[in-house]
């Protein structure tokens, strides 16, 4: 992949809305991306950045990660994000990190669970009470994940946040361990969070339809045990989560984080069928339970998103059409058993 398609991909990834600039005008103060250096992170503390300036407000984008890849910190410094390489696992790294108002949390641990408990679990639910300790006077958006909830049943409209968590596996059950940690310390200290949970971002390079549109152009078999899916666009995913904070309560609130459908794959399939020229393969039939969420809450806040998911399907078809190279982490949303 060329730099300058690299570039494209950013720019479009992290364009605010006018909405995002109206809003981020009204949250005061420094915000820090802790754990930025993931997939989603540039485009939260970028786009962020980016909101800032055009809204004329002169304060700081901080990103936090390790930063094993060069690239990564010198694509956020491009557009003015301050880059400090830190671990957040070590003490004094944390509390030497500067103060903000405004904390978004993304640091987690996903991938490899699977005979690693252990760090997933100090990953996922004792780092947040450290951070949470460390940031008790700032408002703190903490990414989590759709897989707190137990699968559910695609025609009751998806899981909502009124409705009881069912973690299935280890990774998901540290999840609600983070989720639990932040919701004590919010109650503990007073601390404004909003638990931002998400399923499942995507973009070109990554995430469900590209996992979907690559397997029809191969002619790999689908499976259908799992469904159906949410799915939102990164950029909108990016801009939630700035504007989240200004949700932040205490006690911790959550927040569905999709687009407004529930999606089914079979459906996905044979659209990417149409615009590729293949005849999907699948395996196995529906079971009429997956990972879906109501975001109609999101929605009630912000409205819908800006990107539709026919625009995704036709951005996700081009890329895949073109040979265009990926990021290479598959999300294993077919995974019923927890197992990640």
């Amino acid at each position: 992949m060329t730099m300058d398609v690299i570039e494209k991909i950013e720019a479009e990834l992290t364009t605010p809305t006018q909405a995002l600039i109206d809003d981020i005008a009204t949250i005061e103060g420094d915000i820090v991306v802790l754990g930025v250096g993931g997939k989603v992170g540039p485009s939260v503390a970028i786009q962020a950045k980016r909101a800032r300036d055009a809204a004329g407000i002169d304060s700081r984008v901080i990103g936090v990660a390790r930063f094993s890849d060069p690239a990564a910190r010198a694509s956020l410094e491009r557009y003015g994000v301050e880059t400090i390489a830190a671990d957040l696992t070590d003490d004094l790294e944390l509390d030497a990190l500067p103060d903000a108002p405004n904390v978004i949390y993304m640091a987690g641990h996903k991938f490899g669970t699977t005979g690693n408990e252990p760090f997933t679990w100090m990953m996922n639910a004792y780092l947040p009470g450290r951070v949470a300790q460390r940031y008790r006077d700032s408002r703190i958006v903490a990414f989590s994940t759709l897989v707190t909830y137990p699968l559910a049943d695609v025609t009751r409209g998806g899981s909502r946040e009124s409705d009881p968590s069912g973690p299935i596996g280890e990774y998901a059950a540290s999840c609600q361990g983070r989720e639990r940690v932040f919701e004590h310390f919010s109650k503990k200290n007073g601390t404004q969070v909003l638990l931002f949970r998400l399923g499942y971002s995507i973009e070109t390079r990554y995430g469900v339809l590209q996992e979907v549109a690559q397997a029809v152009l191969d002619g790999t078999p689908i499976p259908l045990a799992m469904g159906h899916t949410s799915v939102i666009w990164q950029r909108d995913v990016a801009e939630y989560a700035i504007r989240s904070l200004k949700l932040a309560t205490s006690p911790a609130r959550k927040l569905n984080i999709t687009g407004p459908e529930i999606v089914s794959v079979r459906w996905l399939a044979e659209r990417f069928g149409e615009k590729l020229d293949r005849t999907p393969v699948f395996e196995g039939e529906e079971t009429g339970t997956a990972y879906v969420l109501d975001g109609s809450a999101l929605q009630s806040e912000f409205g819908f998103p800006s990107t539709t998911l026919a625009q995704m399907i036709d951005y996700v078809a081009q890329w895949v059409r073109e040979g265009e190279p990926t990021i290479g982490k598959p999300t294993k949303f077919q995974l019923r058993d927890g197992a990640f």
